[in-house]
């Protein structure tokens, strides 16, 4: 009989009712031969656990006693969850009914691959692409992440184009499939991220201990965004630019790590300018927030790094400014990207 290495689905739920009610059947009724199914909650304030304990009993709750963040929450709960494979599902992701198995088998089949993703689609746009990892997550010199069939804000329709499974940069955190020895070998999340770029720090220090990161676009999963926290929210603003000054103090080599953070010095700037001539005054006031506390941590960000082999996988980074390339030479679509200005 076929041994299946054991899958733990685990939802970080933070007064998410609405979207537990709505998504949780289509998740309890995956078909996959050994599964558990978690629902770990930030201390809701909702009646989100309530629901859950009452409608579906047989899903094991684990409740955090304070709000830790998407980093934070799941590195709790996973404390605590015992299987081969975690996969981290956003509250607010339609599944369908074999999005498990072809990623694992795709993963098992590959011992240096440590973890993927799904392909993700929009749930209000189904035939898109979704932004949060669409078909894979890559990174530019300047820590900016983008994906297959996402750029900045522009998704693109799904015609098939990105239908190869392949190693990427980054996976979303939205669907991750990850092998539990390689999550506890690096730590989890880093908890000091809270929410938002998580994922890009954990990949990139899983490539710099020779692990590869990769996409099975085999799996669909639709997914709704800014479940929690609005897309438009001067938070999101701030975690998104302090994060990634975090991501690259934390992971590039420090002679590198000085002129790129220089760099982004003043395209953050030009950022901040931009958000007030739009009139979004909260969005500047939230990047120059960042970047405040970014110096105020940076001797701790700074203990956090660590010594890995200088040749490490690198196969994702772009080499330029996907800003640049964007708005200057209006390249919108993945596909029409320089294949030799990737690493």
């Amino acid at each position: 009989m076929k041994q299946y290495p054991k899958v733990a689905v685990v939802i970080l739920n933070w007064n998410g009712r609405f979207f537990l009610e709505k998504f949780l059947p289509y998740v309890y009724n995956s078909t996959y031969p050994n599964i558990e199914f978690v629902v770990g909650d930030n201390a809701s304030t909702d009646d989100s656990v309530a629901f859950v304990a009452t409608h579906y009993p047989a899903i094991r709750l684990i409740c955090n006693t304070e709000n830790l963040g998407f980093a934070g929450g799941y590195n709790e709960v996973l404390k605590q969850v015992d299987a081969d494979y975690y996969v981290l599902l956003n509250s607010d992701v339609e599944v369908t009914p074999n999005w498990i198995q072809p990623v694992v088998e795709w993963l098992e089949s590959r011992p240096d691959m440590a973890a993927a993703q799904p392909k993700i689609h929009a749930f209000h746009q189904r035939d898109h692409f979704e932004y949060a990892g669409a078909a894979g997550g890559f990174l530019d010199s300047y820590g900016f992440p983008f994906c297959r069939g996402r750029i900045l804000h522009e998704t693109e329709q799904d015609t098939g184009q990105y239908d190869d499974p392949r190693e990427v940069f980054w996976a979303s955190g939205a669907a991750l499939f990850i092998k539990r020895s390689c999550w506890e070998a690096e730590g989890g999340f880093d908890a000091d991220f809270f929410a938002h770029m998580e994922e890009v720090d954990l990949a990139w220090r899983l490539r710099r201990a020779g692990y590869r990161i990769g996409y099975c676009p085999h799996s669909v999963v639709y997914h709704v965004g800014g479940g929690t926290l609005n897309t438009s929210n001067p938070k999101k603003t701030y975690l998104n630019f302090r994060n990634s000054l975090y991501v690259l103090q934390k992971n590039l080599p420090v002679s590198r790590a000085i002129w790129v953070l220089f760099a982004r010095m003043w395209i953050d700037l030009v950022a901040l300018i931009h958000f007030v001539l739009l009139g979004k005054l909260r969005d500047a006031w939230a990047i120059s927030r960042a970047h405040q506390h970014f110096f105020l941590n940076f001797m701790k960000t700074a203990r956090k790094r660590r010594a890995y082999p200088s040749a490490f996988r690198q196969s994702g980074l772009y080499r330029g400014s996907i800003v640049w390339a964007f708005y200057v030479r209006g390249k919108k679509e993945f596909r029409k990207l320089n294949p030799k200005r990737f690493l």
